[in-house]
């Protein structure tokens, strides 16, 4: 049927009010397939980060180190939907997709920024009463001729690229009931829409499931739960905690996929609440609460996992993985953490980068699980050591709480250290580069309440994490962002920028260069070889988008948005001389 409307496209474009043009959306409309998903052409954004790997990395290379200084704004846009932006623009077949907040999509035209079509959800007119955040939202996803996310009153649906109709759409849970939503929208892995939830506690454990849909239907294929059940492997990690009290270990943000070995990796979040000794013991591990989780593709049975952190602190680990075929040959120098059982130089699947807000270099072998290495960056104070043959991380006794009342001063804070903002990798210089920021905590630990209401009066939500914070600048300096270039192979420091507002997602391309947006407006592009600022331009508001590289007729172009995120609202809030204005839009900038 959908096809059929693509031969109808020329006598009904007028009756639809959609001036889209023929050689972008017509009858040469391609199809997106699983193939190209794993290898896009160079020209196209076609997912959160480009690839099903996680770099964030374009090879487009027209726009290099020595004429970026030339980039000029080609158009720019205000986005249809107010709320916190944190949107990616996809680019294929000449057309370009962009998530609003509110679960608002446009179709552009990327050389002029018109609009082609325009999709508004409807949502439930009481969802603010039971999601915290229901117009959050980060990425969409493509696939065949569809435009694929994961919605606001937690169901998954899907467009017609070609006329921005509802194609389908499946209900994952009930909001009211099971009061969790997506924080981010899926990738698509084999046919799959793979999608997480953020698992606001309130909708207890049912609620901390991962889902695979029928990208082409919208059938439910799986679903598998972050949180064991009585009986299943991990259950015992609870001690006494009944199954209805095993709370908030959400998927936030977007999986990766590695099509060799059929297995999705995603990440997980803090337990609530969070201090260890209010669920019953500071012993347990609560799995699978702070881990990486690697799933079957086919049937998302959990094929091993591994814990990052036992947290007490919301120091979640639900961030960007990096899927990188690599020698391994960390630097003692410069590497807290490295299994002696290592070959230097031997060659590795891994999967790598810094997946929580600990900041914390963590590289696995991506197959098994094991661990290879893992090194600090920003000033952290909860991990005291990792056993190098193991894994097996060993908290800081010292931040420890076992009654309420007690106060800590906590490194990072609850936004980072590291946070959603991603970090990317370049293979022109197999170095990885992380937003970063120096921030740490005044923490205080709440009273427990045994009854857990975790609706107010008037039915507004209340964070239930069991403790306050004041988030501050980490000692020894007055600046707070931080981008970081760490080698892939020996965990070396490749080089430091580091400056008074925060910083936000980075991309990298072909040409040497590292992409990326800060707190105080600034958009910028850095030497990947060196991090010296290239060229800058001030947007006007937080560069809370996720920047991307994309290709039209041979020309290379970069695109970004500002909006808002409660990471640029907390540093700003920090650095009171800096005033940057506010408002969602989309810019595009190319060569003259």
């Amino acid at each position: 049927m959908k096809r059929a409307y693509r031969d109808l496209w020329a006598s009904v474009a007028v009756a639809a009010a959609i001036a889209v043009p023929l050689a972008a959306h017509g009858q040469s409309f391609t199809p997106v397939t699983d193939a190209m998903l794993e290898n896009p052409a160079p020209g196209d954004w076609l997912m959160w980060r480009r690839t099903l790997d996680g770099w964030g990395y374009s090879p487009l290379d027209q726009i290099d180190r020595g004429n970026v200084v030339d980039l000029k704004m080609i158009w720019s846009r205000p986005m249809v939907s107010e709320g916190d932006n944190q949107g990616t623009p996809l680019v294929y077949d000449g057309v370009m997709y962009m998530a609003n907040p509110n679960d608002l999509i446009e179709a552009l035209n990327p050389l002029t920024g018109d609009q082609l079509w325009e999709y508004q959800r409807t949502l439930p007119e009481d969802l603010g009463i039971y999601i915290r955040f229901p117009g959050r939202s980060r990425n969409i996803a493509i696939y065949d001729d569809l435009i694929i996310n994961a919605s606001g009153d937690s169901h998954v649906f899907a467009l017609d690229s070609v006329f921005g109709k509802l194609a389908w759409e499946t209900r994952v849970l009930d909001y009211r009931i099971n009061t969790s939503q997506r924080s981010s929208g899926p990738i698509i892995a084999d046919g799959k829409v793979i999608s997480g939830r953020n698992c606001y506690s309130e909708g207890g454990p049912e609620a901390c499931v991962i889902t695979a849909h029928d990208a082409r239907t919208g059938e439910e294929l799986w679903r598998t739960s972050t949180i064991p059940r009585p009986g299943e492997p991990g259950d015992e990690t609870w001690g006494e905690v009944p199954f209805e009290r095993r709370w908030h270990v959400g998927t936030w943000m977007v999986p990766s996929y590695d099509p060799d070995l059929g297995l999705v990796y995603i990440g997980t979040s803090v337990t609530s609440p969070a201090p260890k000794f209010m669920l019953g013991s500071n012993d347990n591990q609560y799995l699978y609460h702070n881990s990486t989780l690697a799933l079957d593709v086919d049937t998302g049975a959990i094929v091993w996992y591994y814990q990052h952190i036992v947290d007490h602190w919301d120091l979640d680990h639900p961030f960007e993985r990096m899927l990188i075929d690599t020698a391994v040959a960390p630097d003692p120098d410069e590497v807290a953490w490295i299994n002696p059982n290592i070959q230097p130089g031997e060659m590795r699947r891994v999967i790598t980068g810094i997946p929580g807000k600990t900041g914390v270099v963590y590289t696995l072998d991506r197959e098994t699980g094991e661990f290879l290495w893992a090194r600090p960056t920003v000033t952290q104070t909860v991990v005291a050591d990792i056993d190098g043959v193991t894994g097996k991380v060993a908290v800081n006794p010292d931040m420890l709480f076992t009654a309420p009342g007690q106060q800590q001063l906590v490194c990072p804070s609850t936004n980072g250290g590291k946070n959603w903002p991603p970090g990317a990798y370049s293979p022109v210089t197999h170095v990885m580069y992380f937003p970063l920021q120096h921030l740490c905590m005044d923490l205080t630990v709440n009273e427990p309440d045994p009854t857990f209401s975790f609706l107010e009066e008037g039915g507004r939500q209340r964070s239930r994490y069991g403790f306050q914070s004041e988030t501050r600048i980490a000692p020894g300096t007055d600046k707070i962002g931080v981008i970081e270039a760490v080698a892939v192979d020996t965990g070396r420091t490749v080089w430091r920028y580091e400056q008074r507002a925060g910083v936000l997602a980075l991309m990298t391309t072909g040409g040497g260069l590292v992409f990326g947006g800060d707190a105080n407006g600034r958009f910028r592009a850095l030497d990947q070889a060196t991090g010296a600022v290239l060229w800058e331009v001030n947007l006007g508001a937080p560069v809370d988008g996720h920047p991307v590289s994309f290709a039209v007729d041979g020309e290379q172009f970069i695109a970004v948005s500002t909006g808002a995120s409660l990471v640029s609202s907390a540093t700003n809030r920090l650095t009171p001389e800096l005033k940057p204005g506010r408002g969602n839009a989309l810019f595009v900038f190319g060569l003259p």
